[in-house]
């Protein structure tokens, strides 16, 4: 058997693989052998049916399973001759089988980048340093407030107000006639001052009483959010048969007991901090690992596509769920599989590089996972997903490819917590507080 390989790219090599003639006569011998003892055919015994008649009769099983077999033996002994790193044999182009001919095929492999010492140590970081105010925490305080809230219908004979949520029937109409985007709704809630349709929408319904009937036009900006209402003059009839107001609970201790884990107003808000104080831990972690990537990754290296491949199944599965959340799914929002792989390649490419700079760092410095670290971890996942830690060493044990995964990604954080130990971090004070607080989602208190 002979063996070379052709350069594609530094991650992509062509092996071309050639078997001698005598080879696939042996091979073909031994196929037509086999099949001679089973085969049954009219006029003939069983084992003396000639092989003329089975080559015009099988010829084409036999030489498919032929090559099947040449390829299964000989390509895994041509791996082990060229003593390439595969990660991924991406096409096997096999030709058609001439008794006559050597048998030649190639196969298209995909191999691990071999990267460079990491020269982590030293490296300059900012560390932002946030902090929780009070303000933020009474923004949360008010958001649970708004869950217990109630609402209570007005028995006063008094006009709807900004604030007011008041439930209306109502129909728009173009031209005179019904028009379907504004189709007859019933029961329908609104807020007066949240400008659910517009704020001439609102300011037209502020002062009509319940049981009012009134007629009104309202033009929609340009940039409305609703194509279909965007720029019309539209002449709603709107019957408003409800005023409530809001009723919000006063914020003391026995509003804390109504989430079940706290006796007072100050564990409640202390509760409150601690779960923005974490999600402040981990923006200020993601940034350093930026400026960590962006520092180490300035000189590109190609990435397998394989590797890219993972990374986008990765991303389409994130995105699934995350829509399956709010009941929606890709094809309700027009979002195909080819168009996520386009959109989100750039991103798929940098994180492999990511791990495969991460993974040439662990394997640098010798990094293993501890059965004590990896017990820490089941731990720690065990609390964040409310599971018992028997249930999740159990799943890891039954299901060695998770368990895999599962170390891999323990290495790379202690990767990580490496580099940023050997850093010379600058710790500085957010630019912009306002910014700090809008940014970022401050994670709810657990009730």
């Amino acid at each position: 058997m002979q063996v070379t390989v052709e350069d594609v790219s530094a991650v992509k090599k062509k092996i071309h693989v050639e078997i001698p003639r005598e080879e696939v006569s042996k091979e073909l011998d031994s196929a037509y052998n086999n099949l001679k003892k089973k085969a049954k055919i009219k006029g003939y015994r069983p084992g003396k049916v000639p092989r003329p008649v089975l080559e015009r009769l099988f010829k084409k099983d036999v030489h498919s399973d032929v090559i099947q077999n040449l390829v299964q033996e000989s390509f895994p002994k041509a791996l082990q001759e060229t003593d390439l790193s595969v990660i991924d044999t991406s096409d096997i182009d096999t030709p058609e089988l001439d008794p006559d001919s050597d048998f030649k095929y190639n196969a298209t492999v995909e191999l691990k980048p071999e990267l460079p010492e990491v020269n982590f140590k030293g490296l300059e970081i900012k560390k932002t340093e946030y902090t929780v105010s009070d303000g933020e925490i009474d923004a949360q305080v008010e958001m649970l407030r708004k869950h217990l809230a109630e609402y209570h219908t007005i028995t006063e004979d008094r006009p709807a107000a900004e604030g007011d949520y008041i439930t209306i029937d109502y129909e728009g109409y173009v031209d005179g006639q019904p028009y379907p985007p504004t189709a007859f709704t019933e029961n329908h809630a609104i807020k007066i001052g949240e400008k659910a349709f517009t704020e001439d929408f609102d300011k037209a319904l502020a002062g009509m009483k319940a049981g009012e009937s009134r007629e009104f036009t309202v033009t929609f900006p340009e940039d409305h959010n609703d194509a279909d209402l965007a720029g019309r003059e539209i002449t709603f009839t709107v019957k408003l048969k409800e005023i409530k107001e809001e009723i919000l609970p006063p914020v003391d201790d026995e509003f804390a007991k109504k989430f079940g884990k706290f006796e007072t107003l100050s564990e409640l808000r202390a509760e409150i901090e601690s779960n923005l104080r974490q999600g402040y831990d981990k923006r200020t972690n993601q940034e350093m690992q930026e400026q960590i990537f962006n520092k180490l990754l300035e000189n590109e290296f190609e990435v397998p596509d394989v590797m890219v491949r993972h990374e986008l199944d990765e991303i389409a599965k994130d995105t699934e769920h995350r829509f399956a959340q709010n009941g929606l799914s890709m094809e309700q929002l027009g979002l195909t599989r080819e168009i996520m792989d386009q959109q989100y390649r750039p991103v798929a490419e940098q994180q492999a590089r990511r791990h495969l700079l991460l993974n040439k760092i662990i394997e640098q410095e010798s990094l293993e996972a501890t059965e004590e670290e990896l017990d820490a971890e089941y731990e720690k996942l065990s609390e964040m997903i409310g599971q018992p830690l028997d249930f999740i060493k159990k799943f890891y044990k039954e299901n060695p490819e998770k368990q895999d995964g599962f170390k891999i990604a323990l290495l790379e954080k202690k990767a990580v917590d490496l580099i940023i130990n050997h850093a010379t971090v600058e710790t500085v004070q957010p630019e912009d507080k306002a910014t700090e607080e809008a940014s970022g989602d401050s994670p709810e208190t657990n009730g």
